[in-house]
């Protein structure tokens, strides 16, 4: 073998090898999530009309940004049904009328195997309230976060992964009180007879998740002014 045919399969050898790109479609009537790159939830929208790397973004949550907004380069977060996986997109998007967001240069980032909704810490008095056992009646915790898709709980009182019971939690003072039924699926021992739970919301339907979602936006919007 030559000089240069020598120098030549070196070069070829070391060619950076080609970014992968996660191999996932992405199809209108997903629900989405969009936050900016601080990690701040801007609004829920469906994505609808997908046309190659553009699409609209249909509002049915409030939205942190102006209607007059300049085009802004956001994170969108939204759960691939047929798949049962997150999905992390890119994209620039830019208002147009009734509650209608144009998005650019829409590219998937990468995939996940959590659900991507956006969480929100919180630290707010709290009640479980359990059905049929020794165990059975209302107790106090504390809600630490929570999501249109669960919640973070911390209590003195130990549940197992698998049970249920009902969370009531009063978001903010001039709200409602919010009850969802709920199953714990993380269990963790901070020692001294405290436990922290991680717990998906069942049975709740899109108006439901409009509403919490309605109330993180209500309560995010405190936490920011109280900054």
């Amino acid at each position: 073998m030559g000089f240069l045919d020598l120098f030549r399969k070196r070069a070829e050898t070391e060619k950076p090898e080609k970014e992968q790109t996660p191999d996932i479609d992405i199809y209108s009537g997903m629900r989405v999530e969009v936050t900016d790159f601080s990690g701040q939830l801007l609004f829920v929208a469906k994505l609808r009309g997908l046309r190659g790397n553009t699409a609209e973004l249909y509002q049915y949550s409030e939205a942190a940004l102006p209607e007059d907004s300049e085009p802004t380069h956001v994170r969108i977060r939204g759960y691939h049904d047929h798949e049962k996986k997150a999905v992390y997109m890119e994209g620039v998007i830019t208002p147009r009328p009734q509650r209608i967001w144009h998005v650019e240069e829409l590219a998937v980032a990468r995939i996940g195997n959590d659900r991507a909704f956006f969480r929100l810490d919180t630290n707010i008095d709290a009640s479980i309230t359990t059905f049929g056992g020794i165990g059975a009646g209302e107790k106090p915790c504390k809600l630490l976060n929570i999501s249109v898709g669960g919640a973070g709980i911390s209590s003195a009182y130990p549940y197992r992964e698998g049970d249920r019971f009902l969370l009531k939690v009063k978001l903010l003072e001039d709200r409602d009180i919010s009850a969802m039924f709920c199953q714990v699926l993380r269990v963790i021992d901070r020692g001294e007879s405290q436990f922290e739970y991680g717990c998906r919301f069942l049975e709740l339907n899109e108006a439901d998740q409009e509403k919490i979602t309605q109330n993180i936006f209500a309560v995010q919007r405190k936490q920011r002014k109280s900054i």
